[in-house]
């Protein structure tokens, strides 16, 4: 049986298993199980893809997955989002994340194939390898509610059509159990999933399992290390679980189970899985916009997120191809960066890339930001590669391979629904081709790739031992990140050179100041600095991780968010901001009238259209384009119940034996949010 290339269009034959009831999904699954279904391999294989998950590029408007980031302080969208501000995001009726759809749907397959697998029941070599995958996607499921709500129910049958027995199931279990069985899920799928199945990385793989597997491990050890003692793990103060749910509990057990998990997984697949060679990490690409070409396509670490097929790049462990030509299944990621995409990196996130040297921009009085040529200059080569520079080569017409296309001097920073947002563009997944309309690209989609295992490593690495020291193995792992970035490999030089801030106020409010310490919230942990080595490896995974989707899982964990509790700044909290605007010479660029006319907030007579000098600096201020924009005086503020999301008020009424009174309810709510609909946290006053 052939089954190449079954993830190019996410494959809906088993869309009839799809429930909208959240409430555990009661409806039968009678109808759709014929006698002789899940009887053979294609069988099991076409069940199993069309309950695949993964956020790739689809669709028109948006930029695939290189825009995920929108939202933390890594990159900046049109629209903020209401987790930076506490007061209006409030407990939904239905939330999106309380629900069981493809836990259902899993459990269905699972309950009928595993017995029918161990009798010997289905035809074909790589049943196992399905079976594999249907466990995997278990566990992922499973994952995200394990970041969103914690403490969740765990399912592994497809109960029955009975109230009684679903209330009963909808108990929450402690956390940490939920993560020890995605744990065992993930061990099941490892014994059975192979690493080259019919369709290649276009299927879930050992090793993609064995990398998600030391995520989930590094995540929960995090996790529970910086949140321990509060309501947020089991056994804090103040967690509403049922504390006999907690025999035997030791959190600091918990802990070094889950570093230990993470660093067996991760050794696995760096060992396995060479780093990508990047030819340009020892080229300084300042100004060599001529020469950029080579170092993309041609650049092994550069290609393996724009090539039209990934399958040949080895630390690329999954991935989704396109095929517009024959199936017209294409993407619009790489039209809508090109423009601008919508997005933008913050100014913040680009500040924390070092200087070639391997020392921070603040130990180089030279370094000025008045023109994006002049950020990049002497930088990581992570930050040269992966953002855009004003008149480069963006690749060649796809209808002419003589036409060349540059992307404009003239950065739109004002118009439309692909505007550069902070005028700061990314480029990870730009391709060789300029294409003239969406839904026409056929850049694969990474989706796991194997550098993560080497940070997830490295990480737990310097937990486990204190957060002051690291392994041999993990010194080994960071040289080599390092040294493919253009760093030295000597990671002390950072280290010995980073400067923290005197206060929380000092790292939120620098504003226009220039820098002269670090201002990445990952320096923090419950409100408190961690140790420079702890801080430099977080740092580290920030900028190799650039655009993928990362950043957010990444703070709730660290508990990196406290210092930017609302009470902390009655005015503005953390604003986020992009190029240097005023002190660039901008004359040569953009007219006085038409489409590209600068209006200054608080100078232009009317209408303003973008952040001005006299109110709000020399930075481009996306939020501050109007004095009515919400967060104009606000910024970014924090309150302690965003770690986890509110679930929906339904779902209390659902299982409450008394709706009069919803404490009566098997489920608890996250906490610090209230039980009742349309209320922000417990003691934030509401905000409109």
């Amino acid at each position: 049986m052939k089954l190449t290339k079954l993830y190019i269009g996410l494959l809906c034959g088993m869309t009839a298993l799809s429930s909208c009831n959240d409430f555990l999904d009661r409806e039968p699954l009678d109808e759709i199980t014929p006698d002789n279904f899940l009887y053979t391999e294609a069988d099991l294989a076409s069940y199993a893809i069309a309950l695949y998950p993964f956020s790739t590029h689809d669709g028109w408007d948006q930029c695939g997955i290189w825009d995920n980031d929108n939202g933390t302080d890594n990159m900046v969208a049109a629209d903020y989002s209401t987790i930076w501000t506490p007061g209006q995001w409030r407990t939904p009726e239905t939330d999106s994340h309380w629900n069981f759809n493809t836990i259902r749907q899993c459990n269905y397959f699972l309950n009928i194939v595993q017995p029918r697998y161990d009798n010997g029941e289905i035809d074909g070599s790589s049943a196992g390898h399905y079976l594999g995958e249907v466990y995997f996607l278990r566990a992922y499921n499973y994952f995200s509610k394990l970041q969103n709500l914690g403490d969740f129910p765990i399912i592994t049958e497809t109960l029955e059509n009975d109230n009684e027995v679903l209330v009963a199931a909808s108990k929450r279990q402690p956390r940490h159990k939920v993560a020890r069985f995605i744990l065992e899920d993930l061990d099941r799928a490892i014994a059975l999933l192979s690493n080259d199945p019919d369709g290649g990385k276009n299927r879930i793989t050992k090793n993609a399992a064995l990398l998600f597997k030391s995520r989930v491990a590094l995540f929960e050890a995090s996790w529970e290390t910086y949140h321990k003692g509060t309501a947020f793990v089991p056994g804090g103060e103040g967690w509403p679980g049922d504390p006999n749910d907690l025999t035997d509990f030791n959190i600091d057990t918990e802990i070094n189970f889950f570093l230990a998990q993470c660093k067996d997984a991760a050794k696995q697949v760096a060992d396995a899985i060479p780093l990508a060679n990047n030819t340009a990490a020892d080229v300084d690409l300042w100004d060599n916009r001529p020469a950029d070409p080579q170092y993309k396509m041609n650049n092994p670490y550069y290609a393996q997120f724009s090539d039209i097929n990934l399958e040949s790049y080895p630390e690329i462990l999954l991935w989704r191809a396109y095929d517009y030509a024959t199936q017209s299944i294409g993407h619009s990621a790489v039209v809508y960066l090109r423009q601008g995409g919508n997005t933008g990196f913050n100014r913040g996130y680009i500040e924390t890339f070092l200087f070639r040297d391997g020392k921070p921009i603040y130990a180089h009085p030279e370094y000025t930001d008045t023109s994006i040529l002049d950020v990049r200059k002497n930088r990581d080569s992570r930050l040269q590669l992966f953002m855009m520079t004003p008149g480069e080569l963006l690749g060649v017409n796809e209808q002419n391979a003589s036409e060349e296309k540059f992307l404009e001097t003239k950065i739109n920073l004002l118009e439309g629904s692909s505007r550069a947002i902070t005028g700061l563009m990314p480029r990870k997944g730009v391709g060789a081709t300029w294409y003239r309309d969406g839904l026409t690209g056929t850049e694969g989609c990474p989706v796991f790739r194997a550098t993560e295992a080497y940070l997830n490593y490295l990480e737990a690495s310097c937990i486990e031992n204190g957060e002051t020291s690291i392994d041999a193995t993990a010194q080994g792992y960071w040289k080599q990140l390092r040294k493919r970035a253009g760093l030295p490999e000597d990671y002390m030089i950072t280290v010995n050179a980073t400067v923290y801030p005197g206060s929380i106020q000092d790292a939120v409010a620098y504003k226009d100041a220039p820098q002269t310490f670090e201002t990445d919230w990952a320096v923090y942990s419950k409100g408190e600095q961690v140790d420079k080595l702890l801080y430099n490896i977080r740092r580290e995974r920030r900028c190799e991780l650039i655009e993928e989707s990362m950043r957010m899982m990444d703070l709730k964990r660290w508990r990196a968010l406290d210092q930017l509790d609302y009470q902390n700044f009655p005015n503005e909290g953390y604003r986020v901001s992009g190029m240097n605007l005023w002190e660039a010479d901008l004359s040569e660029y953009y007219t006085e009238t038409g489409e590209f006319e600068l209006k200054p907030e608080g100078e232009a007579e009317s209408s303003p259209n973008v952040s001005g000098l006299k109110n709000s600096g020399k930075y481009l201020c996306p939020y501050r384009a109007t004095p009515n924009n919400y967060v104009y005086n606000r910024g970014y503020k924090w309150c302690e119940a965003h770690y986890l999301s509110p679930i929906g008020a339904k779902n209390f009424r659902q299982t409450a034996s008394n709706l009069e009174d919803l404490s009566t309810s098997v489920i608890y709510q996250n906490p610090g949010w209230s039980k009742e609909v349309d209320t922000p946290p417990i003691g934030v006053p509401a905000q409109n």
